[in-house]
């Protein structure tokens, strides 16, 4: 076989490595053959690179002294014009595989960009929480403020999403003249119910514990600790960011129901910034 074509066959290979390569990907992926494949591929090309640079590239000519073989001016013309066109016909050939091979790597390599997904737009931001929304237990049961005792905690969920990890509630109730809520905020805790996310601002832990005699949560992670009265400002621990306060109200039939989403992104995603710098993020 010419080097000419060993040159071409590599560049195929290359070419039908990284096909392959694709295929494996689009019909679920197998890490093992997927890297057989991209081997296979570029070692391919890397070969035929270097077969093409040593056996076909024009090398300096070396003059010795020998007999006259003098031809005649017709047959130097015939044979130059040969020469030149097998040149041209190789090297034309032999550009088109690289360029083919050299897409089809391309194509394969940009596979890891199809499984980064889609941009989270606002959906850091959302939670299932919508205004309406009843306030419900885990058996889905909703809530009135007389079914919560003084100084009881309930972990509850919006109707119809029950187990949302982003819009898990502990759901508490202290005395109204004690809460300690600014300007709207205050109306948001009906009969001394006021809702904060359970997911803390640190680290995404839940925080589960509440000391009713200190109106307190604490996060047992790192223990991060929260003022339930006072908009569950963080008093101690790494939080930075109080937890985010459901806004509640009482519907016709005296039940507690969400008045919108909260109001800031739950959990640790934005960590130490402001209410302001979070909105704004989101915009």
């Amino acid at each position: 076989m010419t080097p000419t074509r060993i040159v071409a066959a590599a560049f195929a290979l290359s070419a039908l490595a990284s096909i392959g390569l694709i295929v494996v990907y689009v019909l679920g992926g197998q890490p093992q053959a997927e890297g057989i494949l991209l081997a296979t591929a570029l070692g391919a090309m890397g070969g035929g690179i270097v077969l093409w640079a040593i056996r076909l590239l024009d090398a300096p000519t070396i003059a010795k002294d020998r007999p006259s073989l003098a031809s005649s001016e017709e047959e130097r013309a015939q044979t130059a014009g040969a020469a030149e066109l097998e040149q041209i016909t190789r090297r034309t050939l032999l550009v088109r595989m690289l360029l083919g091979a050299g897409a089809a790597i391309t194509a394969a390599l940009a596979i890891p960009v199809l499984s980064l997904g889609p941009q989270p737009g606002r959906e850091l931001f959302r939670t299932p929480w919508r205004a309406g929304a009843r306030l419900v237990t885990d058996d889905g049961l909703p809530l009135r403020p007389a079914d919560l005792a003084l100084g009881s905690v309930r972990t509850v969920f919006p109707e119809g999403a029950i187990g949302s990890a982003d819009a898990v509630t502990l759901l508490i109730k202290v005395r109204p003249s004690e809460l300690q809520l600014d300007g709207d905020r205050a109306g948001w805790a009906p009969e001394g119910c006021v809702g904060y996310s359970k997911i803390c601002t640190h680290a995404g832990c839940p925080v589960g514990l509440y000391r009713a005699e200190d109106h307190v949560l604490l996060c047992p992670c790192h223990q991060s600790t929260f003022d339930v009265l006072r908009g569950a400002v963080p008093t101690f621990g790494p939080a930075a960011r109080p937890l985010p306060q459901l806004p509640m109200e009482i519907d016709d039939e005296g039940y507690l129901v969400a008045a919108g989403d909260f109001p800031e992104p739950v959990g640790p995603s934005f960590w130490n910034l402001t209410h302001e710098g979070n909105r704004e993020a989101g915009e």
